[in-house]
This record gives structure tokens, sequence and C-alpha cells, in this order.
């Protein structure tokens, strides 16, 4: 019997502000619609666990779609594997354990892997407070005060939809949780 991947999917755009709203318990409904294996959601913000033995390319355009018709919301999706998000945690360049209070570590994940045109957009807003490094497709920030107040937090906003970012908290719990699939 050939094992399936795990999947996770961050969803871009959905429930923010109350615009775009999806219920995450139809969210999951769904996911089970379409067939895939062990199909979970983690917080409001639109991040999914499932198996699936298709590509990432091919799983993102079905979901993608998938929501359009059912919740009439165009979300970015961006899938990771179990392994993949295993190798983010532990290519983090910032240390959590050293974080004092009001740090924070984020992490953006890209549908494709970062251009110049993206590093010249974040080094407009970089100082001596918040820092980011590209790695593969992958962008970790470390804010040192408020990301509220931040320059190059702002300047994320202008990526596009091709990104989406997740605290620290949320991608360790969503790689702890990909590991405990069955």
């Amino acid at each position: 019997m050939m094992t399936m991947t795990v999947y996770i999917g961050f969803l871009r755009g959905i429930n923010v502000g109350g615009k775009n709203k999806i219920k995450m318990a139809e969210l999951k409904k769904m996911l089970v619609t379409m067939g895939f294996v062990g199909a979970e959601t983690y917080l409001q913000t639109g991040n999914i666990l499932f198996h699936s033995d298709d590509t990432a390319e091919a799983l993102r355009m079905r979901i993608e779609l998938k929501i359009s018709e059912q919740f009439g919301v165009s979300p970015t999706v961006v899938l990771r594997t179990a392994e993949q998000m295993e190798k983010i945690i532990a290519d983090c360049p910032y240390a959590a354990e050293s974080l004092t209070e009001g740090q924070t570590i984020q992490v953006s994940v890209l549908t494709e892997k970062p251009d110049q045109q993206i590093a010249e957009i974040l080094s407009r807003g970089k100082s001596e407070i918040d820092e980011f490094q590209l790695q593969g497709y992958e962008i970790y920030f470390l804010f040192r005060q408020s990301v509220l107040d931040s320059k190059l937090a702002t300047n994320l906003q202008k990526l596009g939809d091709r990104v989406t970012t997740r605290n620290w908290n949320t991608m360790t719990k969503l790689s702890e949780m990909a590991k405990e699939m069955p």
C-alpha cells in the first residue's frame, strides 16, 4: 500500500476583518467531500491538514476552485508537505526560545520562489528593529516590537496574493499536528 502525503494548507485572505468568512467546520466538510483523508482545520484563519496522493500543484488548483464554487471567495492556497514544514521549522534563522516580550517570529509561505523584487519591496521597510531572511519558498521575519507598528510588516502587504503569513506558534503547532496525523 502506498503511503499518502500529509499536506498543510495555508489559505490567504479568509476570515480577516469579517470579510471572506468561511466556517472551518464547513471547510473541513468540503475537504472530506473532495476525498481528502484525515482532513482537519486549525484556527479560524484558514489552516488545513489532510492526506493525498496528488501533487501540490494539482491540489492547490482543485482546492482553490472548490472554495470559489462553494463559498464564493477566492483565496490563494499555499501547500507544504509535513516534511517541508519540518524543514521550515528547523531552518528558522531566529531563535524562538530567546525571544523577549513583544518580539515575534513570523513566516511567510509563498506559492513560488521569491524573486529580487520581493527582497526590494521588503528592504524598503527594513530597520534596526525588524529584519527578514529569504530562504527557499519562505520568508522569515523577526519583529522586535509590535507587528502593527512595523514598516516591514506594512511592506509585506505589498507582496500580493502569492504569499500568506503565520506566526511562529501557528507554524510549530501545524508541524506538530502534521506529525501526529496517522
